[in-house]
């Protein structure tokens, strides 16, 4: 028994000290930034540009690449159509091929004091002319199965190497294009992170909010129900009457109705902040700054306007989209540039002809240069470089417009910082005065000089102050947020 009640004491120890566990707001921050699916989709494509920006400087390199085939052929290949005879004849002393009288079997004539041939009609001719009249003695036979290549089975391959010399600079270019892709990439990545940030301190400043709002209205139903029981005295002895003890309970049940309210939408907060940190949507949690200090933080509304603030994500967006439009455009004008290309290998191949036709493997170095010039294509690339002009000039505006839309916020986020800080102080004033109120208020209930329904009114007015500063204590925090988000520093 000692036993299962020890282990009773530790369960219900780790679970009070499981149901205090307490996050800060960083801690928020870094939740959701692990757990956010957007996040991790811009980070995913940070690192594919990354790889490609390492894809487009190895086109710098030579590339080497292997091949090897096999093909089955039904037929052989052969140099002749049948078995050929050819004559035999002499080289003359011109270096022609000749004959003489003995190695034809044409009669002769004496033409001209020339011999001549005569032809099987007997006439003459000449063998230069009439070359099918001459009747040769001899002729040497050249069998068609002799130049008869077996091609039934083909084997051949190759390892080529190719190094561009001269692209009119599409390399370089496709290089800087995959660089700004990359810090696209990257401006991509910080502005879904500062949109998650926003998000995330928006939904824990919430929170903060609901819970000081949870312990207003907790308050307030507290002093409605003191003052209830009060006037149940109070009526007891004639000083108050049936219809102020009416008022009473009905600003009682509107004030209960209020908590429960707060009660829900402070549940639900939670849980929208748990989803958003990864966290369990039952888990039970605690925020550091639910104790919310309504005094304006100096390190808020301290400000430099002369300090340099970085570019924004949005401009370095749209400052990499100008310069891949330009490298974009460039691309368009080495089009219009030769190319240059070596390339060398060593082919091999069975049959192969190098000595004869052969059923061996043999081969042979190859070595060359390759060079293309463009010299006309209908207009194609002049439309083409005109259209990333165009694209370029479209990114310059965008560019600027939203340089002038960023001015424009950071301006207004400056007034309305300034407006946060003196809404706070006012709504701080005005707390400190519903106190005072609400106190005097109360002495003179309990003295009698007051009616219920005056002191009422002085809670009412307390917890409208009260509410008003935690709203305006909150309304800083976020005006903060966007200040530093309109200037590019949030989480620095």
């Amino acid at each position: 028994m000692k036993r299962i009640v020890l282990l009773l004491v530790a369960t219900i120890f780790a679970c009070s000290i499981y149901a205090q566990k307490s996050y800060s707001l960083e801690d928020c921050r870094q939740m959701a930034a692990s757990n956010n699916k957007s996040l991790l989709a811009a980070r995913e494509s940070l690192h594919a540009a990354k790889e490609r920006s390492k894809a487009a400087r190895t086109q710098y390199l030579p590339n080497i690449s292997a091949t090897g085939a096999y093909l089955w052929n039904e037929k052989n290949l052969s140099l002749l159509g049948s078995d050929q005879f050819l004559p035999v004849g002499s080289q003359m002393p011109d270096g022609s091929f000749g004959f003489t009288q003995d190695q034809i079997s044409n009669n002769w004539a004496i033409i001209n004091n020339s011999p001549v041939p005569l032809d099987a009609n007997g006439q003459p001719f000449d063998p230069k002319k009439n070359p099918e009249k001459i009747q040769w003695k001899n002729y040497a036979f050249i069998p068609k199965d002799a130049f008869e290549i077996d091609m039934r089975n083909v084997f051949a391959g190759s390892i080529l190497l190719t190094q561009p010399i001269f692209m009119g600079g599409k390399i370089r270019q496709l290089n800087k294009m995959a660089s700004y892709t990359q810090k696209l990439a990257e401006a991509k990545l910080e502005g879904e992170t500062a949109n998650l940030t926003v998000e995330t301190d928006i939904a824990y400043w919430r929170v903060v909010s609901l819970v000081n709002k949870e312990k207003l209205a907790q308050s307030f139903v507290a002093l409605l129900q003191k003052m209830d029981s009060d006037v149940a005295k109070s009526i007891a002895i004639g000083v108050a009457t049936k219809a102020d003890e009416l008022s009473v309970k009905v600003k009682l049940n509107e004030a209960e109705m209020s908590l429960l309210q707060v009660q829900n939408g402070l549940a639900l907060s939670r849980m929208a902040l748990a989803q958003l940190c990864g966290l369990p949507l039952d888990e039970i949690f605690q925020l550091e700054d639910e104790n919310l200090q309504v005094e304006p933080d100096a390190s808020l509304i301290v400000r430099d306007s002369t300090q340099h603030y970085p570019e924004r994500y949005e401009l370095k967006a749209l400052m990499q989209t100008v310069n891949l439009a330009d490298a974009n455009r460039k691309l368009m004008i080495s089009r219009f540039m030769p190319t240059v290309g070596l390339t060398a290998g060593y082919f091999i191949s069975n049959p192969n002809m190098f000595h004869g036709p052969s059923t061996e493997f043999a081969g042979m170095w190859q070595v060359g240069v390759a060079a293309n010039i463009p010299l006309f294509h209908w207009g194609e690339k002049i439309y083409t470089l005109r259209a990333a002009e165009s694209e370029k000039r479209a990114a310059e505006y965008q560019l600027n417009e939203a340089r002038e839309k960023i001015s424009l916020e950071q301006t207004q986020t400056e007034f309305k910082l300034a407006e946060a800080t003196k809404k706070l102080s006012v709504a701080q004033a005005n707390s400190e005065n519903a106190d005072e109120n609400l106190h005097f208020a109360k002495l003179g209930f309990e003295a009698g000089e007051i009616a219920p329904l005056l002191l009422m009114e002085a809670q009412t007015a307390w917890l409208k102050a009260n509410s008003e500063a935690i709203d305006a204590a909150i309304d800083l925090k976020l005006t903060r947020l966007y200040w530093e988000k309109a200037r590019g520093i949030l989480g620095n």
